[in-house]
């Protein structure tokens, strides 16, 4: 039950962020709903895929499509009548980022994977969909060009196999993972913490000058 409420809030949260950055593109009605679908269930059927899960989670079951295609059509309605805030697309992202990260995580190890790959499945549930999106919308994805963002998604999914471990509740396990995710994401925002940026420099060879 945990695992099913992780994966419907923050399958509503990300198509909320999906249909706010078609916004931003000035895309219609139905690609703001196509960029929705696509950054909510976009990391989740990746891990189903690599996972051998079937059939894919929101096939399995159908309550997933009218919770995104709603959350997509209500943020539309909304920002046509009112200007959302300035951050909120990296608030809302940062929320979904952290709730599929552990709800992908858990899905694995309920699969009887590895804590090692468990980790691996937690960070592409939670950053895919993003990736999806940014390339549906023509931009480079937010995971590969800003602040930690997959970090951020691998340090939380640390932190909740060591509180698991331990022996504490899986519930306050996957809420202290989760809040640290969201607490990383938004401090490396604020101050624009990052990793190193790769720059490539090139010789500039030299033009041979004519007499």
């Amino acid at each position: 039950m945990l695992i099913y409420l992780l994966q419907i809030v923050a399958t509503l949260v990300c198509a909320v962020g999906g249909a706010l950055a078609a916004g931003r593109k000035s895309l219609d009605l139905f690609g703001v709903m196509v960029v929705s679908f696509a950054a909510a269930v976009g990391g989740g059927t990746l891990r189903d895929l690599f996972l051998d899960r079937n059939p894919i989670f929101w096939i399995a079951d159908s309550t997933y499509l009218p919770v995104t295609l709603s959350a997509g059509l209500l943020a539309w309605i909304y920002t046509r009548f009112w200007a959302p805030p300035l951050r909120l697309l990296d608030m809302v992202d940062a929320f979904g980022l952290a709730l599929f990260s552990i709800s992908g995580l858990q899905i694995a190890q309920q699969s009887g994977q590895s804590h090692l790959i468990s980790l691996v499945m937690g960070v592409i549930t939670g950053v895919a969909g993003g990736v999806f999106r940014d390339v549906l919308c023509g931009q480079i994805p937010v995971v590969f060009r800003s602040e930690l963002y997959a970090s951020a998604a691998l340090i939380g999914g640390v932190v909740y196999l060591v509180l698991a471990k331990s022996g504490m509740a899986p519930w306050i396990c996957s809420l202290f993972a989760a809040l640290l995710i969201i607490t990383l994401r938004l401090a490396a925002l604020q101050w624009g913490w990052q990793l190193p940026i790769f720059t490539l420099k090139e010789k500039i060879k030299p033009t041979q000058s004519g007499v």
